[in-house]
């Protein structure tokens, strides 16, 4: 039907007009009352991710990028930019210093699934890519077998190296998220 097809382009082209970042080529985090918050956070790989992305094309190569270089870790991806002065790359120390650095740049391993999705979508599903987004895995699979409770893969990680386990050593999403994206984006039948 027309309607939804139109409706839907204009809701895409309102999106990337509100959230698109053009100096610096990603998605605002934040757009609301004229305040854009240019914060790189993981959310925007969403905007690829999904079944009916809002992002496509260069954009979505773009947005992809950023998050690799800024977010993307063996295990996950950070909640924040190392590159942000709220960076808190330890996730230690009491509840409230927990609490503090929990979106902060903490690593959370279910954002893996979305951002190999975006990968793979961003990059015509290549067998090269493929390929990368297989390796992408491979740590995660040595964590099931080493680290934390073995089996499973923890809910969130250090954003700072030696990305330890922290959180919940057991968590569903990041099993399920991994899990996914290995067999819907990155295992060839």
């Amino acid at each position: 039907d027309t309607f939804y097809h139109d409706t839907a382009e204009k809701v895409r082209e309102s999106f990337i007009r509100t959230f698109w970042n053009e100096d610096g080529k990603y998605l605002y985090d934040v757009a609301r009352d004229g305040y854009k918050d240019g914060s790189v956070r993981p959310n925007q790989i969403f905007a690829v991710s999904l079944s009916n992305p809002v992002v496509q094309g260069e954009m979505a190569k773009r947005v992809v990028e950023r998050v690799w270089r800024e977010l993307y870790t063996a295990y996950g991806l950070r909640s924040l930019s190392p590159d942000s002065k709220e960076y808190a790359g330890i996730y230690a120390g009491d509840q409230y210093k927990r609490d503090g650095a929990y979106h902060q740049g903490t690593v959370w391993g279910w954002l893996l699934g979305p951002f190999i999705t975006a990968y793979m979508k961003s990059n015509d599903y290549s067998q090269e890519c493929r390929k990368r987004a297989a390796d992408m895995i491979k740590p995660v699979a040595d964590h099931l077998m080493k680290d934390a409770c073995i089996g499973t893969i923890s809910e969130i990680f250090d954003g700072n190296e030696p990305l330890l386990p922290r959180g919940c050593f057991a968590q569903a999403w990041s099993v399920s998220e991994v899990l996914r994206a290995y067999v819907e984006d990155v295992m060839v039948f």
